[in-house]
């Protein structure tokens, strides 16, 4: 059996549920109660152990340490008080303590004496029927995933990111899940790299309707340009995902490359995987900064070939109109002996000779592209 098949397999996108007040929660997570815990489970030999009632995480290390195996703990958003029973059973760091109930970290791989702390940036792509300046592209979320010998838990921040269909589809495959939390943490780091893909991909299209309406063409033929508060927006979305891809590339290489106790080597190798998938996601946002920005700076200067445009019709008519001023101020003068003014044909050759400096000018400018 080919393990790259299985452990990408169970790492689809998987879905949540909404609660009536819009919000985000897991399913497993009972709704009327307060407590952060999503899920708590046993696994042995890549299964599941099945209990009357639902474990409390001591419930759960206990088991562990008298019969083996590992335990997985979920917890969305836990306050100060409901995780620091969990990281004194476990003996997790009080920094990565810290880092996981305040959030709003950079993606990073930390390691400590018995445990691995890491970061990881969910992301995720808003639909929307029509972009403009306040449109809202994707939403980012955290999970922090604490790696132990026989422990596993993630601490998710933001409606985003559930591991909910995730723990199920690693339950469905135990010779995968028996490799022990490692395979968790492989599971995760996948996953969350996959929906960046996703993301890659729908923003690409994004992007490519803001370049077509840039570069395609409006009146007479020249490019009609776009609102640059779109292109903007854009900017800062990729911004944000620049900011959750680019640090995870570091932590995804040294999975990779480094040996590590927590790490069983069967696993570490499709950390690689991880890797060269997130590197594409990099390759693919820089592109994407870089190109939003010749997209702005062609908008700009369509705006202001647009304004040159107007400039010039506006100083063309102006001296077009110059003319019958002049000539209506020379003959706006009054003076008493003025020659054309008891002439004949004066009117209508003084007109007639206006009328056609004014066609002459016209034509002239036209030739010249200013009209």
């Amino acid at each position: 059996m080919s393990m790259i098949r299985d452990l990408r397999a169970v790492v689809r996108p998987s879905r949540v549920s909404l609660r009536k007040d819009g919000g985000v929660y897991d399913a497993t997570r009972d709704p009327a109660t307060a407590s952060a815990v999503v899920d708590c489970a046993v696994y042995r030999d890549g299964r599941r152990l099945t209990t009357d009632a639902p474990l409390t995480p001591h419930e759960a290390m206990r088991l562990v340490r008298r019969d083996g195996g590992f335990v997985w703990i979920g917890l969305h958003e836990p306050t100060e008080a409901e995780f620091a029973g969990i990281a004194r059973e476990f003996g997790l760091h009080p920094l990565a303590v810290e880092d996981a109930i305040q959030a709003h970290q950079r993606p990073k791989l930390e390691r400590y004496d018995d445990s691995l702390f890491t970061v990881f940036k969910t992301i995720h792509y808003v639909e929307h029927e029509q972009l403009d300046a306040n449109s809202e592209v994707v939403e980012t979320g955290e999970v922090m995933c604490f790696t132990g010998r026989d422990f596993f838990i993630t601490v998710r921040h933001g409606g985003q990111g559930s591991l909910r269909g995730l723990r199920h589809r690693l339950q469905d495959d135990p010779e995968l899940l028996a490799k022990g939390p490692s395979a968790v943490l492989h599971a995760i780091a996948d996953h969350v790299v996959d929906g960046y893909l996703a993301v890659a991909d729908a923003m690409q299209d994004d992007i490519d309707e803001v370049e077509t309406e840039v570069f395609s063409p409006g009146r007479k033929g020249t490019p009609r340009g776009t609102d640059a508060g779109r292109i903007y927006q854009l900017k800062r979305e990729v911004l944000e995902f620049k900011r959750a891809v680019s640090p995870l590339l570091r932590p995804m290489q040294l999975l990779s490359e480094r040996p590590m106790r927590l790490i069983d080597p069967d696993i570490q190798k499709y950390f690689r995987d991880v890797a060269d998938h997130l590197a594409r996601v990099q390759e693919q946002v820089i592109g994407f900064d870089e190109l939003l920005n010749s997209i702005l700076q062609a908008n700009l200067a369509q705006a202001s070939v647009a304004q040159n445009e107007d400039m010039r019709k506006i100083t063309s008519w102006a001296a077009i109109i110059a003319v019958p001023t002049m000539v209506c101020g020379v003959y706006g003068m009054n003076f008493e002996h003025m020659p054309e003014l008891h002439w004949r044909y004066g009117y209508p050759v003084i007109m007639s000779i206006t009328v056609a400096i004014c066609l002459g000018i016209h034509r002239t400018l036209k030739r010249n592209g200013w009209l």
